[in-house]
């Protein structure tokens, strides 16, 4: 192993410095990346684990751009840009998350490295979403291959973990940045209301693998589409230019305390989030059904109402009239159900201390555990 170099050690401790001047929360998940020298990259790359950057390119940047360089790197590993790339295409990929990420660093008061390209609309979205929205033109980043792989032949090794490991890491550092952000109160966490960060933080369940077999075709309507290829995950492509139309209630009367209602309409972003082309009717609901509230993926989530008792009947009217793919019902399960179950299929999502699965009188139960 090559023994450290101080004027990379130099370079790295400097900027994280600076951006602790800049961004308590940047400045945390800068803490939280391990950045090692690598000649094998042009600038700067990372493998969703560690940010590998050239040591005698990058020294050639202004501080400032050198930061906005980790920034950009750092923010791709945190965001899981490598494993929710999933199968599609590499450089298209590529270029939607540098979309994103090149909006958040600028955002934040950094330069973009020569070559990098804005789109104030796009970078908006949830990478999912831009690259649905990219056309197959080449048109992006000169720096359109720094989501790598594996590291670096050159790269020092790292000892082998789970699959999932970075995942977690990288979600305790956010949460981490979000803690120290709040509590130094030292600058503003511009990516607080990115949908990117919304997209990931919120739900507990997996609404990708709960949503799929409700779009308006499923894998086994794909003309030639070979099935065994179904459990590695390669139809995802594919159904992310579905549509799915849901229907969603949030049950917010009184029998629902206010930490049951806030994990509910979390639930709500992470159906929302599951698929670029979800589109979501929202109803809050007690003994009447509030709304309707139309939700694209990255809307902000109105406030809720109700407080009065529990009628389950108003919602699944509006369901038989709007005809929706799937009902998705966030509930304790407490209160009065339509006589006879709807067309649609039902989800019903209970927190904890809710109904049993057997008092549901049709539909499938999917549950909030406690710490899930």
């Amino acid at each position: 192993m090559a023994p450290p170099d101080p004027a990379f050690e130099r370079l790295v401790s400097g900027s994280r410095l600076r951006l602790r001047g800049k961004s308590a929360f940047f400045a945390t998940l800068l803490l939280h990346a391990e950045i090692v020298p690598s000649r094998e990259v042009p600038l700067a790359a990372t493998d969703g684990e560690r940010v590998y950057v050239n040591p005698e390119n990058a020294s050639q940047l202004s501080p400032d751009a050198f930061d906005g360089l980790l920034l950009h790197e750092v923010l791709h590993a945190a965001l899981s840009h490598l494993p929710r790339r999933g199968p599609r295409e590499k450089a298209k990929w590529n270029r939607a998350a540098n979309l994103i990420v090149n909006g958040m660093v600028a955002q934040a008061g950094l330069p973009l490295t020569e070559g990098s390209r804005r789109d104030e609309h796009l970078e908006q979205l949830s990478v999912e979403e831009v690259y649905v929205s990219l056309q197959d033109d080449g048109d992006g980043d000169e720096n359109e291959n720094d989501l790598l792989d594996g590291p670096p032949s050159d790269a020092p090794p790292k000892g082998k973990r789970p699959g999932d490991a970075a995942k977690r890491q990288w979600d305790q550092a956010l949460a981490q940045a979000r803690s120290v952000e709040a509590m130094t109160g030292k600058g503003t966490d511009p990516l607080g209301l990115h949908r990117e960060l919304r997209r990931l933080e919120s739900a507990r369940l997996d609404w990708k693998s709960q949503l799929w077999r409700f779009l308006a075709r499923t894998p086994v309507d794909f003309g030639g589409f070979d099935r065994r290829f179904v459990g590695r995950g390669l139809y995802l492509e594919a159904l992310d230019d579905e549509s799915l139309q849901a229907l969603i209630a949030v049950d917010t009367s009184g029998s629902v305390d206010d930490e049951a209602v806030r994990a509910l309409i979390a639930e709500v972003q992470g159906v929302l989030g599951a698929y670029p082309h979800v589109k979501a009717t929202l109803y809050y609901a007690d003994t009447e059904a509030y709304g309707p509230y139309e939700l694209r993926p990255g809307d902000d989530i109105p406030a809720p109402q109700g407080g009065g008792g529990t009628d389950f009947k108003p919602v699944f009217e509006k369901a038989e009239a709007a005809e929706p793919d799937v009902i998705i019902y966030l509930t304790d399960g407490y209160g009065d159900f339509p006589v006879s179950a709807p067309r649609a299929p039902t989800l019903w999502v209970v927190p904890p201390g809710g109904l049993e699965d057997s008092g549901f009188p049709f539909g499938d139960v999917l549950r909030l555990e406690d710490g899930q």
